[in-house]
C-alpha cells in the first residue's frame, strides 16, 4: 500500500471544515495499531505520535495482544489492518472485550462481503486501501465524536445492505446457528488460539472448549480448525 506522505503538521491541518473539532484536552487520544507488517504499523505510529492531540500510541503484531495493550493504555481507538488474516474475527473480539473502544478498519477492500462483515463486527470507521494519511487521521477523529467517515463506495455498500436486511442474507451467527459462547470461541480459534489458550482466557475448562470447537466444526460443516476463519468470513 502506498500513501502520499505529508508532514504530520500538514496532515493534521488538511481537513478544514470537514473535520470534527479536536478533543477538548490536548494529548487526549490513546491509540492501538494492529498490523502484521512492522514497517506499516511503526510508520503510522510515528505519524500519529507527532499530532498534538495524541497522548500515546501502542503497536501490536497479533490481534489478541491488542486487547491487553488497549486495556493497559486505556485506548479509545484500535486501528486494525484488515489485510491480516481473520481481521473480521479480530474486530469482533475487540468490540466484545473492549466495549466503548472505537475500531477503525485500515486497508479495507471495497467489496460487499468485506464491508458488510466489518459493519456486523462493530467497526465504526473505514480507510480503504487507496486511503491517505489525511483519511486515516480524519477517520480516527470522526470515530471519537460518534461519526463515521468512509469512502463513497463503502457508504453505498452499507446503504444497500440496510435495504436488504429483510432478506435471507443473515450474519454468520444466525446462518450457522452458533450460540453466543460458540461465536466467542469461533472468533478466537480463527485468530489462531489453541484450545488451552482459549480456556485460560475465558476461565473455562479445557474439555468445555473442546466440546464447543467440535460443535462449531459440525455446524460450519468444516473438517478442521483452519477452516473456521474462512467460514466466518463468508
Amino acid at each position: 500500500m502506498v500513501h502520499q506522505f505529508q508532514p504530520p503538521g500538514e496532515a493534521a491541518a488538511g481537513f478544514g471544515a470537514d473535520a470534527p473539532n479536536r478533543t477538548a484536552d490536548a494529548g487526549a487520544l490513546r491509540i492501538v495499531i494492529v498490523s502484521p507488517i512492522r514497517l506499516y504499523r511503526d510508520g503510522l505510529a510515528a505519524v500519529l505520535r507527532a499530532l498534538d492531540d495524541v497522548a500515546e500510541v501502542s503497536t501490536c503484531e497479533e490481534a489478541i495482544d491488542a486487547v491487553g495493550a488497549a486495556r493497559r493504555i486505556a485506548a479509545q481507538v484500535v486501528l486494525l489492518d484488515m489485510s491480516a488474516a481473520a481481521g473480521v474475527s479480530a474486530a469482533r473480539v475487540f468490540t466484545r472485550e473492549l466495549p466503548g473502544v472505537h475500531v477503525v478498519a485500515l486497508a479495507l477492500p471495497e467489496t460487499g462481503q468485506s464491508v458488510v462483515a466489518c459493519a456486523e463486527a462493530g467497526i465504526v470507521g473505514y480507510v480503504s486501501r487507496e486511503g491517505t494519511l489525511d483519511d486515516l487521521i480524519a477517520a480516527v477523529r470522526h470515530a471519537m465524536v460518534g461519526e463515521m467517515r468512509c469512502p463513497p463506495g463503502i457508504t453505498g455498500i452499507l446503504m444497500r445492505r440496510i435495504g436488504a436486511m429483510a432478506d435471507d442474507r443473515l450474519p454468520y451467527a444466525t446462518k450457522f446457528r452458533l450460540t453466543a459462547r460458540e461465536r466467542e470461541i469461533a472468533d478466537q480459534v480463527a485468530l489462531g488460539l489453541s484450545n488451552r489458550a482459549i480456556a485460560d482466557r475465558l476461565g473455562i475448562e479445557l474439555c468445555t472448549v473442546k466440546n464447543h470447537v467440535h460443535n462449531i466444526l459440525d455446524k460450519l460443516g468444516a473438517g478442521q480448525r483452519a477452516e473456521i476463519a474462512r467460514c466466518l468470513q463468508e
